[in-house]
């Protein structure tokens, strides 16, 4: 089978396409045809050597996969031959908080990941298709859409009314503002970029704070609620924004911390403590999450949105793609 392997977090050059052989289920384990991957931001600090958690050598990359379910191990009961699926982002991190040792079940980073034709998947590391989304809108849920939902839902408890407070157009952000959409919140978002900001209201943000001309993007968030604040603040700067949400938020507000884009800091705990935030670090979530957000993916007939697919034996210019941050929602990799 086909399948990339980085050789060394030294960049994109050093992803090296690979025959390897096709891979046998074991017990309680599954084999999937890979049919689409997407890549996400972890995906290139892992390439570029950023990346703060633990690495397999020689990875096979990516997090994110969908495909058909083409074999099965003994005992495997949750889903059959011919299955439509994607794959967990933790592999043995079924429900409830994470243990230890979870991160030692992420794809594309303790374990080999999705860009190969075919991966075994852990029974209780896979979840089931919505029936309208394709292999490629599939591709697409299990990090950033997971990680959104977590955000909001779970951490969030995100209901009607809400305010929900978005950065930029990355892949959970995106997320993020259709979920909102979904329970009748209202969102605003920020992005430097005019055309950006444009697509962002077309989805359904009610405004749109640009952050290069309004430094103080802050003020402008408490001024468009009235003085209130967001009720639920989707953090994924780090140090360029983390003290701009803790006053962007209402008082006894949630702040789901997520990424660190533009760097790592000391917090101020002051604002946290004098607002009563309840600010809360995540990584992506469990397959329970992934099945909640699944039934509401299609009951609403939700799409993800794709920036663009390319090709398996494009996939570093897919890398690239992403390093240029031109893009607006996912970038896919199809296997096809």
């Amino acid at each position: 089978m086909r399948a990339y392997q980085l050789s060394q977090p030294t960049g994109t050059d050093a992803l090296v396409e690979v025959e390897l052989p096709t891979p046998k289920p074991g017990p309680r384990q599954v084999l999937v045809k890979i049919a689409a991957c997407s890549l996400n931001y972890r995906d290139l600090a892992i390439a570029l050597g950023t990346y703060r958690m633990p690495t397999k050598p020689s990875v096979i990359p990516l997090s994110d996969g969908a495909g058909e379910v083409v074999e099965i191990g003994a005992g495997v009961t949750r889903v059959k031959v011919g299955d439509r699926v994607a794959g967990c982002f933790f592999q043995r991190w079924i429900g409830g908080p994470p243990e230890a040792d979870t991160h030692l079940s992420a794809l594309g980073g303790s374990i080999d990941g999705m860009l190969r034709d075919y991966a075994v998947l852990e029974e209780h590391g896979v979840v089931k298709l919505p029936a309208h989304l394709s292999f490629e809108d599939g591709a697409t849920l299990p990090c950033a859409a997971v990680t959104a939902w977590h955000a909001l839902v779970e951490i969030g408890q995100l209901k009607a009314g809400d305010t929900v407070l978005v950065q930029g157009s990355g892949g959970v952000s995106i997320f993020a503002l259709q979920f909102a959409g979904l329970f009748g919140a209202r969102v605003i978002a920020t992005s430097g970029s005019a055309a950006k900001a444009e697509r962002l209201k077309t989805m359904g943000a009610e405004a749109v704070i640009d952050y290069r001309a309004t430094p103080d993007w802050d003020k402008e968030a408490m001024k468009l609620t009235g003085g209130r604040g967001a009720d639920i603040t989707v953090e994924v700067g780090g140090a360029g924004t983390l003290p701009r949400s803790f006053q962007a938020t209402r008082i006894g507000g949630r702040i789901a911390v997520i990424g660190l884009l533009t760097g790592m800091a000391e917090v101020d705990p002051m604002p946290i403590l004098r607002r009563s935030l309840r600010v809360q670090g995540l990584y992506v979530g469990n397959k329970q999450m992934f099945e909640a957000m699944n039934r509401a993916i299609e009951a609403n007939g939700l799409k993800p949105v794709i920036d663009k697919v390319f090709p398996f034996a494009q996939a570093k210019e897919a890398y690239s793609h992403l390093k240029s941050q031109t893009h607006f929602g996912k970038i896919v990799i199809s296997h096809g």
